[in-house]
């Protein structure tokens, strides 16, 4: 079962990170905003298929959400724009999934 304080305060630390309103990152997820504030103040629980988009766009697994223990560990990424339209949050996503793997890869291989 998910830890749904744990995962909204966490959503709202990466989301704030970014830089994302909640109205933004409802735009991105295609939600409504009201869906994301909810659950942001553990008033209701974020649907898997949202944490893992949202965890693309973040660069973070899905168990950062739900496992106190679990770290972040950021992806360095250089943009440089005056705004971010929701294709560059779609192109982010991408890229940080692409590092994600490879990072993961890499973990397997040190772990033989």
């Amino acid at each position: 079962m998910l830890n749904s304080e744990l995962t909204g305060k966490r959503f709202n630390e990466l989301r704030n990170r970014i830089g994302l309103t909640q109205s933004q990152m409802a735009q991105y997820l295609d939600v409504d905003q009201s869906y994301i504030s909810k659950c942001e103040k553990n008033e209701r629980q974020f649907s898997v298929d949202i944490l893992e988009k949202a965890a693309e766009l973040f660069g973070c697994t899905i168990e950062y959400f739900t496992n106190e223990s679990s770290e972040f560990m950021p992806i360095p990424i250089a943009l440089r724009a005056k705004s971010v339209a929701m294709e560059d949050l779609e192109t982010i996503a991408a890229m940080n999934k692409i590092a994600l793997n490879l990072r993961f890869m890499e973990d397997l291989l040190e772990g033989e």
